[in-house]
């Protein structure tokens, strides 16, 4: 079992976990995942690894709890453990030295693993600003933690609660376009809003790394589930990915991808609350 250190709500549908886990937090990467299973029951959910400490062999994973399994997971507490905690996986984000200025764009839960690429990032010495978006303020995460390392954290709510009113790529095209001189972006978050960053950074020759992995299911290139088009060749989010450039996606095949699975979904959630 790999045992839970520290549980936190952090809103209404996100925990935090942070697991012990040596070998993992050994070897993982920013950008890269696991395979989580609960119990000998549960599925292999792949989540994308949002801290990790090698002095304590601690892991960090932060949770939407939408699903059946990851319903299991809310009811889990500090000193439980899961069955499994297998990683990392995926290629490691491709973070360049020669990058002098990144703005990253976080949609919700993609502050989660935004947070290690941009941390290496300004450890490499690269200045970074981020954009964090969410539905309103208590769906905002981490954006104390961002300001730690980041020189600019600017905030975009739907409702206004917190930050500017609208949407994440409002700000970003703003920033753009007044000359904040970015060299390179990256953007994680729902699939729709990272397909309209993209839209927004290609007008201007803004380079952008995406991260695929809210399409990932089995998470090692098996089941075929994250196959995605990329630069006119197949791909598979887990083991080419998570992180690809954003220019060369299919965005409208990736996202049909990612309802496949919603009548299955809907009838384990049923066998959850009966």
């Amino acid at each position: 079992m790999y045992k839970i250190l520290k549980k936190e709500v952090m809103n209404q549908a996100v925990l935090l976990f942070e697991v012990e886990a040596p070998y993992v937090s050994a070897r993982c990467e920013a950008g890269q995942f696991v395979i989580v299973r609960v119990d000998e029951d549960g599925e292999r959910i792949p989540l994308t690894i949002a801290d990790y400490d090698r002095e304590k062999n601690s892991v960090t994973i932060v949770v939407q709890t939408v699903g059946y399994s990851t319903k299991l997971m809310e009811k889990l507490e500090e000193g439980d453990g899961f069955l499994d905690f297998v990683g990392p996986l995926g290629q490691p984000a491709p973070l360049q030295s020669s990058w002098k200025k990144v703005v990253g764009v976080a949609g919700g839960l993609g502050a989660a693993p935004l947070y290690p690429q941009l941390k290496k990032l300004a450890k490499m010495g690269c200045e970074v600003d981020v954009i964090i978006g969410g539905r309103s303020a208590e769906f905002v995460l981490w954006a104390d933690k961002f300001a730690e390392f980041c020189k600019n954290v600017y905030i975009m709510t739907d409702d206004g609660s917190l930050g500017g009113k609208g949407f994440v790529t409002a700000k970003l095209e703003e920033l753009i376009a007044s000359g904040a001189g970015y060299d390179h972006a990256i953007a994680i978050g729902p699939l729709i809003m990272m397909k309209n960053v993209v839209l927004v950074t290609k007008k201007y020759d803004l380079h952008t790394a995406v991260s695929l992995n809210p399409i990932m299911i089995d998470g090692t290139g098996m089941c075929g589930g994250c196959r995605v088009t990329v630069g006119g060749e197949t791909k598979f989010a887990c083991v080419d990915g998570p992180d690809f450039d954003g220019f060369e996606v299919d965005w409208d095949e990736a996202m049909k991808r990612q309802t496949f699975f919603k009548e299955e979904e809907h009838e384990c959630m049923m066998k959850l609350e009966s």
